[in-house]
């Protein structure tokens, strides 16, 4: 067991918790989930087996709260990043980025797909949580779209088919790696659906307004 430095049992039990949650995401990213077992969690946290279970009841349980715990921290950076632009068209290409390589990065079956292997009641929880990228995703497009970088269309269809891209494009791995391959599809990636949304470019491949 490890020795107690936290100042306060709440704070112990913070630390604890980012200990299993850490050692999940790695085990997830080296293993993937397919025979991930509590007590592989607990080994590679180097804690008790026992310490895992007052905390999650079991691996679905673990799942969903690793999975909305960093669906918080990816949403409060992409948010900050998100406000140093002000192009719509860079802002969706900034959101795109970050997409693959956070959904490459966590190793998880991305957006419907974890249907796929929580119950129910837990991908509703998921969904809850999941949303606010769809928000935000909706926001940019109609950001686009008012400005005139982006022409008219059925903004919660075009998210949607945008994010079906975006999980094709976890599934291939393609923001996987930090070579020059990866980064290139990466860059494939986001022109394709930045064209897809009906961006324009000039001549020297700044964003244009499109019917200018």
């Amino acid at each position: 067991m490890p020795r107690i430095s936290a100042a306060s049992n709440a704070a112990q039990r913070a630390e604890t918790q980012h200990r299993i949650l850490t050692a999940f995401g790695e085990l997830l990213f080296t293993h993937g989930l397919p025979g991930l077992t509590m007590t592989d969690v607990a080994r590679h946290a180097r804690i008790g087996r026992t310490a895992v279970y007052n905390y999650y009841a079991d691996i679905e349980e673990l799942l969903i709260a690793y999975a909305l715990d960093e669906t918080e921290r990816f949403l409060v950076g992409l948010r900050e990043s998100l406000d140093s632009l002000d192009n719509p068209v860079e802002r969706l290409a900034l959101y795109v980025r970050a997409q693959v390589e956070d959904l490459s990065r966590r190793h998880l079956p991305p957006g419907p797909a974890m249907g796929a292997v929580l119950s129910p009641g837990s991908f509703a929880k998921l969904a809850v949580h999941v949303g606010e990228l769809s928000v935000l995703l909706q926001g940019i497009l109609r950001g686009g779209m008012a400005q005139r970088y982006l022409p008219e269309a059925d903004v919660a269809q075009l998210a949607q088919l945008i994010h079906g891209t975006l999980s094709s494009s976890a599934a291939r791995g393609d923001g996987a790696g930090q070579d020059s391959d990866a980064e290139a599809r990466i860059a494939r990636t986001v022109r394709f659906i930045q064209l897809g949304a009906g961006a324009r470019f000039d001549t020297d491949g700044r964003p244009a307004r499109v019917n200018a």
